[in-house]
């Protein structure tokens, strides 16, 4: 403060005003670091590779799978009967599905070949299965799909799967892929926009199959009802291009006796 004159003087506050020091409180709740090693550390620089350098688009549509669901039922009886036990998901269905698509639009079963700026559209077709781990996602990948028949499908993708959650997987399950599909069917929600596994084009998610209310006929009905999302590098994939090939994929599985026809 300044007195009189202007000298300044030094000005003690009074016991009433003095402010006790805090004393700094623990909470106990101490932060953990994480760091990224093995299967994570793969999939965060995959991640980041894909997004950096490929442009993403997502196109989404729903699919009345009510047929599907009824032919799925009647040849998981068929199987039975015969004394296959094998047991018919919609997954084998979804890859023939998809397939059949490719063979339409081969240029979403390729791979982007980043030192030549080509694409490579691939001759086979390997169809990825996202698979999640205790360690990660990683993907499996299904060799020569279209060769196999629905039950044969439902094996290997069984097969893989286990071999996946066990740590088993050689590196030739794990390479190769000109497809994935990656499907959140168990886990529910809406839609979700994937993201593409590099150098493929193209990745399509699967969502929840449930029951909701649909227009057929001008008729308020309930049908099993699920919705697909499909990722495309947008370098070499344009929307109409992949808005035709989720249709054509709809087509198989809102009509899944056509499958037959496109395996012939």
């Amino acid at each position: 403060a300044l007195e009189g004159g202007g000298e300044q003087k030094n000005v003690v506050a009074a016991p009433s005003q003095a402010r006790p020091a805090v004393p700094a409180v623990s909470s106990g709740r101490a932060d953990e670091r994480v760091p990224l090693r093995g299967l994570r550390k793969k999939i965060a620089e995959k991640m980041v590779r894909s997004k950096f350098t490929m442009p993403h688009f997502a196109f989404v549509e729903e699919v009345d799978a009510t047929d599907l669901v009824a032919l799925r039922t009647r040849l998981n009886a068929q199987l039975a009967a015969s004394g296959d036990n094998t047991k018919l998901n919609y997954l084998p269905f979804i890859i023939k599905a998809t397939i059949a698509a490719l063979k339409k639009f081969p240029h979403l079963n390729a791979n982007f070949d980043e030192a030549a700026q080509e694409l490579v559209v691939r001759g086979e077709y390997n169809i990825g299965m996202a698979v999640a781990t205790p360690d990660g996602l990683t993907v499996a990948v299904v060799k020569d799909a279209d060769r196999l028949t629905l039950a044969e499908i439902a094996r290997e993708t069984a097969r893989l799967g286990a071999a996946a959650k066990e740590r088993k997987l050689k590196l030739e399950e794990l390479t190769g892929g000109t497809f994935t599909i990656t499907s959140l069917g168990q886990s529910g929600g809406l839609f979700a926009t994937p993201i593409i596994n590099h150098p493929e084009v193209g990745i399509m998610g699967v969502h929840k199959l449930k029951k909701r209310p649909a227009v057929v006929k001008d008729q308020i009905v309930i049908r099993d009802m699920m919705n697909l999302s499909l990722s495309c590098d947008h370098r070499v994939i344009d929307g109409s291009v992949a808005a035709d090939f989720v249709y054509e994929v709809i087509k198989y599985l809102e009509k899944p006796d056509l499958l037959f026809l496109a395996m012939a």
